[in-house]
């Protein structure tokens, strides 16, 4: 069985379902390869806490996704980053930057529902699921070919353009024969909702240590979303702790900023390693999200930089009449360089040294905190950042229409 499409993504996940939404609505015929089956959540769309940036709550918000969310978001108005064991600390405040937010916290699996009432009925695309890449097949010109397995067996699919959104161990960008950077940073990530006896106020903290950062974001249901980071080493016995020695951990690691906490939901674990491709475009494919840079989750930065990916691409698609061609592609990996190069620096950096227990570095990361605290341009440079204005950004991020 064949099937023809202008564009092919492999990946129905954050990414890979955003940018099928921004294609469509270009009037891109799109087919959209994904692996759970209809009315089933990708297991990426569980409860992890996703931070927003203002950029990305601008695009999903003129794509239509966030007016699905069935739950409130928690809005970001402030931020607080210290360091255990240094001086200094810095606080960042929205209205200071003359805006009311700097971005919104959303569980990741309401914005998986509000992804997929917005997937549902979109004209112009065809959804294949559940199916899987099984590797390319003999192309023709102007297109790829590419096999895929579903219920029905073995089909081929043509795209004038295959997008590789599959995630950090890309079946996709392995067959495109792209290579990718790793580093692992030794640390494990504890994601749960937790209680405490005061509610969130628009605080987001992110309070650094040897073993990683703990984060704690206001969550939109009055509980606050934790990030809590662990040596890997200790990753199986933080793992078995009861709910009174996890919180009790826990409240070491952040102390009494929001008071006591008194209550934990489920704790789900995530390894954390860097993997960045060595490069974007191949013929007639191109790879983004997590498929073209996994990051350190510190900051925040990830899904924001790769939902920038795909709209920075929907963009180069809609000038031309070959979403393959080329010089599209080319264009497409001149425009994301300097948003990906800066991002992955900051993200990389600040995950190595916060997380050096050296005592060398501890006045010179308190030095550092001290001046962030002082110097408006720095804060200024880390707020935009933060809020997905860096290097080249896409129409939709920036509020206008596109």
């Amino acid at each position: 069985m064949t099937d023809r499409h202008d564009v092919v993504i492999v990946g129905g996940g954050l990414v890979g379902a955003s940018l099928a939404i921004a294609l469509v609505r270009q009037g891109v015929e799109v087919g959209l390869v994904e692996a759970a089956p209809a009315g089933q959540m990708p297991a990426v769309f569980d409860q992890r806490n996703l931070s927003f940036a203002a950029a990305t709550v601008n695009a999903l918000t003129a794509l239509g996704v966030m007016q699905q969310l069935r739950t409130p978001t928690g809005p970001i108005r402030r931020i607080h980053i210290s360091r255990q064991g240094d001086f200094g600390r810095v606080r960042l405040e929205a209205q200071d930057y003359g805006r009311a937010t700097f971005g919104q916290v959303v569980v990741a699996r309401d914005f998986g529902e509000a992804l997929e009432a917005r997937l549902d009925g979109l004209s112009g695309l065809t959804r294949y699921r559940p199916a899987r890449f099984v590797g390319f097949a003999p192309d023709e010109a102007g297109h790829r070919a590419l096999r895929i397995a579903d219920a029905e067996g073995e089909r081929t699919l043509h795209a004038r353009l295959v997008v590789a959104a599959d995630g950090t161990r890309s079946a996709v960008r392995e067959a495109l024969g792209i290579g990718v950077d790793e580093h692992d940073y030794g640390q494990t990530l504890f994601v749960a909702r937790v209680r405490a006896t005061q509610a969130p106020d628009g605080t987001a903290y992110e309070r650094l240590g040897d073993d990683g950062p703990t984060a704690l974001l206001p969550r939109g249901d009055r509980h606050w979303g934790v990030v809590h980071g662990v040596a890997r080493e200790q990753a199986e016995s933080v793992a078995a702790l009861d709910d009174a020695a996890w919180l009790a951990r826990l409240q070491r690691a952040v102390g009494w900023r929001i008071g006591r906490l008194v209550a934990s939901g489920e704790r789900s674990a995530y390894p954390i390693a860097r993997v960045v491709a060595q490069r974007l475009v191949a013929d007639r494919a191109v790879v983004l999200g997590n498929a073209a840079q996994t990051i350190h989750p510190i900051g925040a930065q990830g899904f924001n930089l790769g939902l920038r990916d795909a709209l920075t691409l929907a963009e180069e698609i809609a000038r031309g009449d070959d979403p393959g061609a080329t010089s599209r592609l080319a264009a497409y990996a001149a425009r994301r360089r300097e948003d990906r190069e800066r991002t992955l620096a900051f993200s990389d950096g600040l995950a190595r040294l916060t997380a050096n227990p050296s005592p060398l570095l501890k006045p010179v990361r308190s030095a550092g905190l001290v001046a962030m605290e002082a110097q408006p341009s720095l804060q200024a440079f880390l707020v935009g950042g933060a809020m997905g204005f860096r290097g080249d950004v896409p129409a939709l991020c920036r509020g206008e229409a596109a």
